[in-house]
């Protein structure tokens, strides 16, 4: 006599877009980012010395300069950009995809508020001028999907003072960067001083925008684990 298996209800009865994981990849991210930022404490260290030094040289004319510790600090200040370059090449691939894979669970959790595709998530972040803002555009959409829902279900965007904070940082770093490539061009000894004080500045803003950086990463992936837990979203 033959017998009818049990019917076994499916565990998840969600068919929609799938939520893909994110939460190995911040882990990686914020080791990255606290690499970048000992890069930068690095840098600091070698302009301090070269601002120190040539501020001697402005003083006391060249007779105080001493070639040997010239040549070490301009060895230094070129170590540290160095490891700063490969930490941030690295930081940045990885981010992108954490970016990326963020990106497309908003869509998951609030596709109406996504203003551009899920590409623009990576394309973004390699457009002249438009990386200033584009990126920061899909950051806070996906902040707001992601943020968690009013007691009556309703959206209820958590306030984006992490994201603006991290993204000013960012851009200020940035700026100094660019200036102080500028100045460093100049001929002039106070110019070329006034140029390593000005990348000084940068390092030190642009540890601050690896650590909100952090923050930021590490604030997203919990919000989006919150909300994928509360249901009934499926994940890859």
């Amino acid at each position: 006599m033959s017998h009818t298996p049990a019917f076994t209800p499916p565990r998840n009865l969600y068919v929609g877009p799938r939520l893909k994981p994110t939460k190995g990849l911040s882990l990686a991210v914020t080791m990255l980012l606290a690499l970048c930022a000992a890069a930068d404490v690095f840098s600091v260290v070698a302009h301090v010395n070269m601002y120190r030094l040539l501020g001697g040289v402005s003083d006391g004319g060249f007779a105080s300069y001493a070639v040997e510790d010239g040549e070490r600090a301009d060895r230094l200040v070129g170590l540290g950009s160095n490891v700063y370059m490969v930490a941030l090449a690295a930081t940045a691939v990885v981010f992108i995809v954490w970016f990326h894979r963020s990106r497309k669970n908003a869509e998951v959790f609030a596709p109406d508020i996504q203003g551009r595709r899920a590409g623009w998530a990576i394309g973004g972040w390699f457009i002249p001028l438009g990386s200033l803002w584009i990126p920061h555009g899909i950051a806070s959409a996906s902040w707001d999907a992601s943020s968690p829902a009013a007691a009556d279900g309703s959206r209820r965007a958590a306030p984006r003072t992490l994201l603006t904070a991290w993204w000013a940082a960012w851009v200020i770093s940035l700026v100094l960067g660019k200036l102080g490539s500028a100045l460093s061009r100049s001929d002039d000894l106070d110019a070329y001083r006034q140029s390593v004080g000005v990348m000084l500045a940068g390092d030190a803003v642009d540890i601050v925008a690896a650590v909100l950086a952090i923050f930021f990463v590490r604030k997203l992936t919990h919000m989006q684990r919150t909300k994928a837990a509360a249901g009934p979203y499926a994940t890859v």
